[in-house]
């Protein structure tokens, strides 16, 4: 069977606080998070930009989170008051992904790597692996 994997990576600079974590991490502050998104499929599809099915998705759908928080995206925003959960690294990877996830064909696997630091980093999907 055909297989695409489709990568991108981007940062996005953020302010957050972890509500009610007792230390540090519980005060405001930033990161420059990097972000890694593969998307699989086992074929290709059109997209808002190309109606002819030749792609896994539209890079700029994968990137809509490195957009200006002011124009929908987390970049330059404080992750508090763009998210509904916590802003632990976990709740930003699963967020990432919930949120690409509509904009993107539906039989597509998404894999979603958020490193808050260059030494830590998380991995979310919602499939088994």
């Amino acid at each position: 069977m055909p297989t695409w994997t489709l990568n991108t990576e981007f940062n996005i600079d953020s302010a957050h606080f972890i509500e009610g974590y007792d230390g540090k991490c519980g005060r405001m502050h930033g990161h420059t998070y990097k972000v890694q998104i593969a998307a699989k499929s086992h074929k290709l599809n059109p997209s808002k930009y190309l109606k002819t099915p030749d792609m896994v998705c539209d890079f700029k759908e994968l990137k809509w989170a490195a957009q200006d928080s002011l124009k929908g995206g987390l970049d330059h925003g404080v992750l508090n008051d763009l998210m509904e959960c916590s802003t632990t690294a976990e709740r930003i990877a699963e967020f990432i992904h919930q949120e690409t996830v509509k904009r993107i064909p539906g039989e597509i696997e998404l894999t979603v790597t958020v490193w808050e630091t260059p030494n830590n980093w998380v991995v979310y999907t919602d499939k088994d692996v």
